[in-house]
């Protein structure tokens, strides 16, 4: 429920946007909302997990959920839904932890809890993939309302379930639960959510503005603050010298990147399939299927080849294979642009992406002593949440600016949203080439030799 509902809202977009008449400025903090708030505060959630109960936190964290996409479901307005979607986020945060704390503690290490965690990331895999299609497929037969409904009866049942069936386990260190790091939570998410507002309005009031600079100041202040809270804090919400390992940071940074581009791909493949091409919902959701099937085969190419050429021509091959996919996205959208055209750059895509992600997320979680498995597995879910926004952000303010120019030039509109979206894919493209040459630049081979010699397991992510 949680991974299906980063996605499902894309191609509920259109229909959302001619109900509640958003802004196409707007229209990104539906998905940011949600982003944002669920990465920010995800670390938080878990800590909250090991000290509240596990069970405890992840009923709450079902209800907040619930009750957020019942608002969503009734919203009348923008500010509404939105709002909604933060709340809906937060909720996210607060559960998704808890359910993967509740499998670690329920299950005995060995076979029974390699097999639980294969169900939760298949799960996990499912939603993501699976959103794009059921969001086309309500949305069609029903209305982009019951997108956000049909959580409600799911989350009763889990609650029911959760109180007969899962353990409250919980740290019992007197010491461990006196600190909670609420302060941190609250001045990253603060931060991020300043920062993004400020490069969404930066196209109305101007990169140089007053405005623009007072925010970007104000985010910078939030950031600089929970730095400085972290390295006082007893607990604290991240272990900065964490960051002093070279293969978690790098590959958390370069993930960031890549993950911006990826966002944005869908949010611009969704419009441009229903705004120019004329798509209904559920024919974008079928759109989006060979996608799935590219991550697949570059995941599983990604898995034979790490140990035989080694980890940096998988994942730089993997990227450059990405980056051209959505160069020739860019090159393929027209006013009078074919599908067959729209999947010769989504398929090279998805099997760049899927032959990137599998051996990003060996080295993010390699050379990490067992104690910091979790935190380390954090960072770099939390690294995709935020990449996410911050991508999309930009991209997004970057498209909405040159179609809003063409436009003022005398430039049609459908001709305008095209170029609009081409600048953001050739952006996209741009962040994951970025992010391949920070990559081959700065991971080394000794970074990665414990996974070239197979003594390498990824902690499990989120997908």
């Amino acid at each position: 429920m949680v991974v299906l509902d980063a996605t499902v809202v894309n191609v509920a977009l259109p229909s959302i946007q001619a109900d509640l008449h958003v802004s196409d400025s707007s229209l990104q903090w539906i998905v940011n909302a949600y982003t944002l708030l669920f990465g920010g505060f995800l670390l938080l959630g878990g800590r909250a997990a090991d000290l509240i109960g596990r069970r405890t936190l992840f009923i709450a964290g079902v209800v907040v959920f619930s009750v957020a996409s019942l608002i969503n479901g009734l919203a009348t307005s923008e500010e509404m839904l939105i709002g909604a979607r933060g709340l809906q986020g937060l909720g996210g945060a607060m559960l998704s932890p808890a359910a993967l704390a509740v499998i670690t503690t329920s299950f005995a290490e060995g076979a029974e809890r390699t097999k639980a965690l294969s169900v939760w990331a298949a799960i996990a895999s499912g939603g993501s993939a699976a959103g794009l299609l059921l969001g086309g497929i309500i949305t069609q037969a029903l209305s982009w309302e019951w997108i956000f409904f049909i959580n409600v009866p799911i989350g009763v049942l889990t609650v029911l379930a959760a109180l007969r069936f899962v353990p409250n386990s919980r740290v019992e260190s007197a010491a461990a639960r006196r600190h909670f790091d609420i302060a941190g939570a609250v001045s990253v998410t603060a931060g991020l959510v300043v920062l993004v507002y400020a490069i969404v309005k930066a196209e109305a009031w101007g990169w140089a503005s007053v405005e623009t600079l007072g925010f970007g100041a104000l985010a910078i202040a939030l950031l600089a603050a929970f730095i400085w809270i972290e390295r006082r804090s007893p607990a604290p919400l991240v272990r900065l010298g964490l960051f002093r390992m070279r293969s978690l940071t790098v590959a958390n940074g370069v993930f960031l990147i890549v993950v911006g581009g990826l966002f944005a791909m869908f949010f611009f493949a969704s419009l441009y399939l229903q705004n120019v091409l004329g798509y209904d919902a559920l024919e974008t959701g079928l759109a989006f299927l060979p996608i799935t099937v590219g991550i697949a085969i570059g995941a599983t190419i990604a898995q034979q080849l790490v140990q035989r050429i080694g980890v940096k021509p998988v994942v730089l091959t993997g990227m450059t294979v990405a980056a051209l996919g959505l160069g020739e996205l860019a090159m393929s959208t027209s006013v009078d642009g074919t599908y067959l055209g729209v999947l010769g750059g989504l398929l090279p895509m998805a099997i760049g992406i899927g032959a990137t992600f599998v051996p990003l997320t060996l080295v993010a979680t390699t050379n990490v002593a067992p104690d910091d498995a979790g935190l380390a597995s954090g960072v770099f879910n939390t690294s995709q949440q935020i990449g996410g926004a911050l991508g999309l952000a930009i991209l997004s303010t970057l498209a909405t600016d040159r179609t809003a120019g063409l436009i003022a030039d005398g430039t049609g509109q459908q001709q305008a949203l095209v170029e609009g979206f081409q600048l953001a894919f050739v952006a996209a493209a741009g962040l994951i080439a970025v992010g391949a040459v920070i990559l081959a630049l700065l991971l080394r081979k000794s970074d990665v030799e414990k996974i070239e010699a197979g003594e390498a397991d990824a902690i499990p992510v989120g997908a």
